[in-house]
């Protein structure tokens, strides 16, 4: 009944954020025909969004596929991509992006690859991911600081906060490597007093549960930093992958003929809108992207527009990985069912 309820509650809410998109895109007073409007969208552009998506997707796929056939299993690219679409859309419909990781680690163990073996290449394309998103917003954010005080003014402490929030991810995956002790000392210790101001409300399965994600982080990363070449690929995988999403503004800005704003300074602020956004604890951090959208893109995207260019912007970093993810379930089920009946079928000519 709990999980029916949470998932009635993520349906809602997702529902509810892709409705005021569709409110704020259509609502505006000073367009006069939306639809003509999203007629006239460059189709060349538009395909470069697409490419974008694409771009983000398919690196973070390949960054497992590469790790798990260095480990020496032989599962196809193809199979791997549609593991990491199933992460993405559950990552996309649960709260905190909570149901991710452990969906695409399921994924892949149907598809013949161990737990441990799925869970680090998960890890490691999380703390890969953290560091990209944390060195590209930053060498953007320092190159363009002139830029990003005048446009963001007030609000430039939501990107401080968000950055120092994304960022401290990385050193503290680093430090579980060389203090792994320390580090489940100390998490530990946040849930006791969790516990104490009764936000954990069980304190010994938390640990227990901890403990095994300590334990695999510190493999997973010890397996990287041994091999210095492997770790620099996971990076560049995930550069790359990141570099796909935050360009995706640049299509959408340009599919609208707007011009003025150089590719880099859009760049800019897409990336400090992802780590301001990304601990929201809404699924695909819903509202704040919408509303950070708008505030941040304000005087960039013509106010007139702004409406018609996030729901075309979210369109190709968030629903398209929900529809994509409904049709990738269903294959998913399809294949789980096919490999089934070819292991019955080769254990029936054995006997």
């Amino acid at each position: 009944m709990k999980v029916n309820k949470r998932n009635l509650i993520s349906t809602g809410l997702v529902a509810a954020s892709i409705g005021a998109v569709i409110y704020i895109a259509f609502s505006n007073r000073e367009l006069e025909n939306a639809w003509e409007a999203l007629g006239s969208l460059n189709p060349l552009w538009l395909l470069g969004a697409f490419g974008c998506w694409f771009a983000y997707m398919f690196f973070d796929a390949f960054s497992a596929w590469i790790y798990l056939r260095r480990e020496g299993f032989r599962i196809s690219i193809g199979r791997t991509i549609n593991a990491t679409l199933i992460g993405f859309y559950y990552s996309n419909i649960t709260p905190s992006s909570a149901g991710g990781q452990p969906m695409q680690i399921n994924s892949l163990r149907k598809a013949g690859i161990p737990v441990g073996y799925g869970t680090m290449a998960v890890t490691i394309r999380l703390l890969c991911g953290q560091f990209a998103v944390s060195a590209i917003s930053l060498i953007f954010w320092i190159a363009n600081r002139e830029f990003v005080q005048q446009q963001l003014g007030d609000a430039l402490w939501l990107a401080r906060i968000g950055w120092a929030a994304n960022f401290m991810l990385v050193p503290l995956g680093l430090m579980a490597v060389h203090q792994r002790n320390l580090i489940q000392r100390f998490a530990h210790w946040l849930i006791r007093l969790g516990a104490k101001i009764r936000l954990v409300k069980n304190p010994e399965a938390t640990m227990a549960v901890t403990t095994d994600v300590l334990d695999t982080y510190h493999t997973a990363l010890l397996t990287l930093t041994r091999n210095p070449g492997r770790m620099l690929l996971q990076v560049l995988c995930s550069f790359l992958s990141f570099g796909g999403l935050f360009s995706t503004v640049f299509f959408v800005y340009h599919a609208f003929g707007f011009s003025g704003t150089p590719w880099y300074q859009l760049m800019t602020i897409s990336s400090l809108l992802y780590v301001t956004a990304s601990f929201t604890p809404l699924p695909g951090a819903s509202g704040a992207q919408e509303g950070g959208f708008l505030l941040y893109f304000q005087g960039i995207i013509p106010g007139d527009r702004i409406g018609l260019a996030l729901l075309v912007w979210r369109f190709f970093t968030y629903y398209l990985f929900l529809i994509v993810g409904v049709f990738t379930v269903v294959l998913d089920r399809y294949l789980i069912a096919r490999d089934e009946k070819r292991k019955s079928k080769a254990l029936n000519d054995k006997a």
